[in-house]
């Protein structure tokens, strides 16, 4: 069997935009995957241009040789972008293996571990009483791990200190609220600086929280060490690693408790199992990244399955969500949410079916960016 198109598809689903991969072989066999690199999805399409020239009429079935020669055979190795679309086509290559031996993704990586795979619900609101109200809704329908935060997160200027007060405030109000039981985080998307984020930590009483969601940028892994000195609330970092060696100095150095690895993004299954196993050796949770469409659930719904360290995925179908990225007549199967879990498919490859001509006929790629946001003095800082 050999690779004869490698097709990727940039389209606008929900809010956002998806870049779905297609990976075809010359046995009718064809694999699916998706990039994570949300608004630079041009950039991630050049770099599949170029490993489509030596990757067309190669064996797909040989996964791993394939990656460490997409890694490898360049000066400028690793990199997002690079990363990212080394991701989908991995994911889809899997796909494709799954598919050509009768089996799921999942029995590729060692098989099942559980049938079903449990989330943490997204709850966002721009008030505490209508965040608690919506943080009820999902408890209702099942889910006991809710990341909470506030549906305005683009707001600008924006001013950390002003805000960490404020949603400080909505974090007791919703412990106290919900009680003890659920498991609560909250996600602050890397804007704040060391000392912020500690006198964030520092304002709730202990126990408020289960996890912090990417306090700080992680370009210094001497800064979370920093800021680990001054809070016990476990930290949840990594959706933005593209690699193993970016997690290295943060599982080594016990800077974060759970991985939010990010399949799309890390280099696909064959790099994101080699995360995971490392992470198990230092008793570090999985809490994969999942923004993105039915494709990358999938795929992070199958390795969630094959690893022992799971704590939960991330999902955007709870009852006051509405970013409609999984809904689309294009996915004509994905995966199944009953209640706040996945259930693990047991179909061959990722056990997922594509409408290609809806595909085609979908609603085109557009520009779009990330927010920009300034501070009162007319500086950028982060979103």
């Amino acid at each position: 069997m050999k690779i004869t198109a490698i097709r990727p598809y940039p389209i606008w689903v929900g809010d956002r935009n998806q870049l779905i991969v297609k990976v075809e072989t010359d046995k009718g066999i064809c694999g699916w995957g998706e990039s994570g690199l949300s608004s630079r999805e041009l950039a991630v399409i050049g770099a599949i241009d170029h490993y489509r020239q030596f990757l067309v009429g190669r064996d797909p079935m040989l996964v791993g040789a394939l990656w460490q020669e997409m890694y490898r055979s360049q000066y400028f190795e690793g990199g997002r972008v690079l990363t990212a679309a080394m991701s989908a086509i991995d994911i889809a290559l899997y796909d494709i293996k799954g598919k050509t031996l009768g089996v799921p993704v999942h029995q590729l990586l060692g098989g099942k571990q559980r049938t079903s795979v449990p989330t943490f619900g997204c709850v966002r609101a721009d008030n505490p009483d209508a965040l608690i109200a919506s943080a009820r809704k999902a408890m209702e329908a099942g889910w006991d791990c809710l990341r909470l935060g506030w549906k305005s997160d683009a707001v600008s200027p924006y001013e950390p200190r002003a805000h960490i007060a404020e949603t400080a405030h909505w974090m007791i109000q919703a412990r106290d609220a919900l009680g003890s039981a659920v498991m609560l985080g909250v996600d602050y998307h890397h804007r704040l600086s060391i000392a912020e984020a500690a006198s964030f930590c520092q304002k709730m009483p202990r126990g408020t929280l289960d996890f912090l969601e990417e306090p700080i940028r992680d370009e210094t892994p001497e800064a979370y060490e920093a800021l680990r000195k001054m809070t016990d609330i476990p930290f949840a970092v990594g959706e933005e690693f593209s690699s193993k060696w970016q997690f290295l100095p943060y599982i080594e150095g016990g800077h974060t408790q759970f991985a939010r690895l990010d399949i799309c993004n890390v280099g696909g299954f064959t790099e994101a199992m080699k995360v995971a196993g490392w992470c198990e050796a230092h008793y570090v949770d999985m809490m994969p990244h999942n923004p993105l469409g039915p494709i990358c659930t999938a795929a992070t719904v199958h390795f969630s399955a094959a690893v022992a360290n799971l704590s939960h995925v991330e999902c955007w179908e709870t009852p006051s969500e509405d970013m409609a990225r999984q809904e689309s007549p294009i996915f004509t199967k994905r995966m199944r949410l009953i209640g706040s879990t996945y259930i693990v498919p047991d179909e061959p490859g990722l056990g997922i079916e594509i409408d290609e001509k809806a595909l085609e006929a979908a609603e085109a790629f557009r520009f779009s960016e990330m927010p920009h946001l300034r501070r009162k003095d007319g500086s950028h800082t982060n979103w």
